[in-house]
């Protein structure tokens, strides 16, 4: 069981590296990461004649608001995974009921960043803003492979343990 234990331990933190990787390149490369927000934000390259152009945003103030709080989001989920991590590693090799009890913070962080994709860029920039009509800015493909890899990480260590009570 501590193989299995590890092996969750070791996806919780390595969603916690893909996270900080994500944060950085935000940070570091603010003005390409920013141009994709601007451009499903504004709805620049949607199918011409769409009928949904009254929600394009063209103000850069709400870009960047936009913009911070996906970073901000990004972060979050982060340090809930590395914090969960730690959790679940303090208890490595605890009963099962201790090492069950030190999954909140690890799922959460794992929970908080599916939603992002799935809220902010399925849900709201590939259909409010109808990304997937953009043939340069659609990030909907990207999106759902980070939902997915992430949930299958979050359902691995929901899973329950089976065999001996202790691994002391």
């Amino acid at each position: 069981m501590i193989l299995i234990r590890l092996s969750k331990i070791a996806l919780v933190l390595s969603v916690a590296f893909f996270l900080f990787l994500v944060v950085l390149n935000n940070i570091t490369d603010y003005g390409s990461n920013y141009l994709f927000v601007e451009n499903v934000l504004g709805m620049t390259t949607v199918f011409e004649g769409n009928q949904l152009m009254w929600r394009a945003i063209d103000s850069p103030a709400i870009h960047t608001i936009f913009y911070f709080s996906i970073i901000l989001w990004e972060a979050s989920a982060m340090g809930l995974c590395i914090f969960g991590g730690y959790q679940l590693f303090k208890r490595l090799k605890g009963t099962k009921a201790e090492f069950e009890g030190a999954k909140q913070f690890a799922i959460a962080g794992l929970v908080l960043s599916m939603l992002q994709w799935f809220i902010a860029f399925i849900s709201v920039g590939g259909e409010w803003f109808t990304m997937w009509q953009s043939p340069s800015w659609n990030g909907q493909d990207a999106a759902f492979r980070m939902f997915a890899c992430i949930g299958i990480v979050m359902l691995f260590l929901y899973l329950p343990e089976f065999g001996e009570e202790s691994e002391s």
